[in-house]
């Protein structure tokens, strides 16, 4: 399926993203604004014109120079949102040398954040994409503009793209993370996407999470894995090796002679995860990509507008 294909899934139109908080720039519906009116931020100015309506003339301004300028804004949006992945090599499990079609976390990411950027942007949201993996590799600011659109459209064709899958890529969720809640200046709508498998302290991990909200973004965790193979462990009980996708490490063992371990030490990790996220009021959405990304995003969105 092509990625533009994804402005055929018309089931996502009546179902907005609800903000559950106060976010700049909310304006309509159920989106709550700490502003009277529209949200609009000024862009520049530009000289009056005899009958023009005199509202948005800057008097200011005009006592400094005398002459008469319009002020002039950008489009006015509902909701400012930052979509944010990640591209580290864990994401392209389960990896398969040679084939065509992507079937993995990033691909299934990369879709579900289509569809989203498609969503939003009927509703006239302002929407942004940052993809990272031990660093951030692109960042664009929200904004409603077609050309915006496009470029985050490209970057996400180009992920999905098997000739670009690449191997040994590192993740630093936790640096990334940090960097991302300094650098959104006004309050936004972040969801990320990640399978949050990094090799970092658990503890440091959540404070980056406990970060963005601490500098008032709304955080949605689409925690996306494989449930099947990455937390239920189900591999034939037969020799295999297992390859470390970011550093090329290799273990050869038979999986069925520490299944039991392993479940209950990721079941532990992810309960963990979603104590932490109730508690820093995060959003959580297990995503499996086993089940068809539309059927997944389409279920959260139905859960979220009943709760909010």
């Amino acid at each position: 399926m092509n990625i533009f294909d994804i402005e055929k899934f018309h089931q996502f139109d009546n179902l907005g993203l609800i903000a559950k908080e106060i976010v700049e720039g909310f304006i309509t519906g159920l989106h709550r604004s700490p502003f009277h009116g529209f949200s609009v931020e000024f862009a520049e100015h530009r000289l009056y014109n005899p009958g023009e309506n005199t509202k948005h003339i800057d008097w200011k301004l005009y006592a400094r120079t005398d002459k008469l300028f319009i002020k002039q804004y950008e489009e006015e949006t509902n909701l400012r949102c930052q979509l944010v992945i990640d591209t580290s090599s864990s994401m392209l499990f389960p990896h398969s040398k040679g084939s065509k079609h992507l079937h993995n976390k990033l691909a299934f990411s990369v879709y579900t954040a289509a569809a989203l950027t498609n969503l939003m942007r009927k509703q006239r949201d302002a929407v942004g994409l940052t993809l990272f993996s031990d660093r951030i590799e692109f960042h664009s600011p929200p904004k409603l503009s077609q050309i915006n659109a496009e470029i985050m459209f490209s970057k996400l064709s180009e992920l999905i793209q098997p000739q670009n899958a690449n191997l040994r890529k590192k993740t630093n969720t936790t640096e990334v993370l940090h960097q991302i809640a300094d650098n959104i200046h006004k309050r936004s709508l972040v969801i990320i996407f990640s399978d949050m498998l990094a090799g970092e302290e658990t503890d440091k991990l959540f404070q980056a999470l406990q970060h963005l909200r601490y500098n008032k973004h709304e955080v949605i965790l689409f925690h996306v894995t494989d449930h099947s193979l990455e937390r239920n462990f189900e591999f034939p009980n037969r020799p295999h090796k297992f390859v470390d996708l970011e550093n090329g490490q290799v273990v050869k063992f038979n999986p069925w002679e520490i299944k039991k371990h392993y479940i209950s030490s990721v079941k532990n990790y992810f309960a963990d995860l979603e104590i932490k996220c109730g508690q820093y009021h995060i959003d959580l959405a297990e995503a499996d990509i086993n089940k068809d990304f539309s059927n997944v995003l389409f279920s959260y969105l139905v859960k979220r507008k009943k709760l909010y």
